[in-house]
């Protein structure tokens, strides 16, 4: 065989593993991926195999909260006001292993904070903390390791009033301030 003809037939081959690597490509995406990754399942296959539930397990070992099923569920906003060169406390009560994802800001005023959490029924005193630093923002989620109330101890230090809006969502009731 010439020369020519070999680069033709080699360019025709090269074309064709191509083409097939798309098409088999394609299928694996929509059928084994797509279900897996997303529990998007247009086929049916994913299902058939089991992949749909890999989707749904990994978002809960990535932690990924899941909390749309649940009736106690609940999104909130508030303002609170921290007084001028004092502290107070502002907690939610939560369930053992309930979520609580929160963002709060003291625009531009850093505040000392300390989030934590007080067991149910305790009567030593006993708190654990979670987190305490001086920030003026604060974003994250925690999930309760007891049953309790869980939230913020907050420290102003100057001579103004500052104001802290939190935002949260979770599975919690609000106690409000303490």
């Amino acid at each position: 065989m010439s020369e020519k003809n070999l680069s033709v037939q080699s360019s025709r081959t090269l074309v064709k593993a191509l083409l097939v690597a798309v098409v088999l490509a394609t299928v694996i995406f929509v059928s084994i991926v797509l279900p897996a990754e997303y529990n998007i399942d247009p086929t049916g296959i994913g299902g058939s195999l089991g992949l749909t539930v890999l989707a749904n397990s990994q978002a809960q070992v990535l932690g990924v909260p899941d909390l749309s099923d649940d009736s106690r569920y609940r999104e909130d906003q508030t303002m609170v006001a921290i007084p001028a060169n004092s502290g107070l406390e502002y907690k939610f009560a939560l369930q053992q292993y309930g979520k609580l994802i929160y963002e709060w800001s003291s625009g531009d005023h850093d505040l000392y904070f300390d989030l934590h959490g007080e067991p149910q029924g305790d009567t030593n005193g006993y708190f654990e903390s979670f987190a305490s630093a001086n920030s003026n923002k604060m974003t994250g989620s925690i999930t309760a390791p007891f049953t309790g109330s869980h939230g913020w101890y907050w420290r102003n230090g100057t001579d103004k009033d500052v104001y802290v809006h939190l935002k949260t969502e979770g599975n919690y009731e609000i106690i409000g301030l303490k």
